[in-house]
């Protein structure tokens, strides 16, 4: 597999389903007794979070691209990242993604987990390679790579947080 940035729909899709796949592979291996536990790199510099906070993240962004998809096709404004935060506020806005799952059971997480990236990856099988890529979106930035930044690239960032986690946990 290539680590190259995605250009164009075909190796967006197979970027997020690639990431998508180790990481739940990852989450479905720890245990639900660690799911709670402490010991995740967190998004914050210096914290530490559950895996169901890692989990939270995921889904967090996920639901917001989709969001921010669906507002934009509507018609009605978009607030990025997220109507209260500013993109220099991604920490606090990580804390109310865990915050807003707190009480939500792990293998709820893992089916929200699932069913956000379908949603995405249908999503993206929707648009055409043009309306992901052939056009300016948000900024600079086309909705491809916005897609991108949201899913598979924290995708891959906290799997490698989640696979330090099961080696200090000595899970396989």
């Amino acid at each position: 597999m290539s680590s190259s940035v995605p250009k164009n729909k075909q190796a967006l899709h197979q970027a997020i389903t690639i990431a998508y796949e180790k990481i739940l592979a990852d989450y479905l291996s720890i245990p639900e007794k660690y799911s709670r536990s402490i010991g995740v790199e967190g998004n914050v510099k210096g914290t530490e979070i559950s895996v169901c906070d890692s989990l939270a993240y995921l889904i967090g962004w996920g639901k917001l691209v989709l969001k921010w998809h669906e507002r934009q096709c509507a018609g009605k404004e978009v607030n990025f990242p997220e109507t209260g935060y500013k993109w220099n506020q991604l920490g606090k806005l990580a804390q109310a993604f865990h915050a807003q799952y707190q009480k939500w059971p792990y293998s709820d997480l893992i089916a929200e987990f699932k069913a956000t990236t379908d949603e995405l990856l249908s999503l993206i099988e929707s648009l055409s390679n043009n309306a992901l890529y052939g056009v300016n979106w948000y900024d600079k930035y086309t909705l491809g790579k916005m897609i991108q930044f949201n899913t598979s690239s924290p995708m891959k960032n906290m799997r490698t947080k989640i696979r330090k986690f099961k080696k200090n946990k000595n899970i396989n």
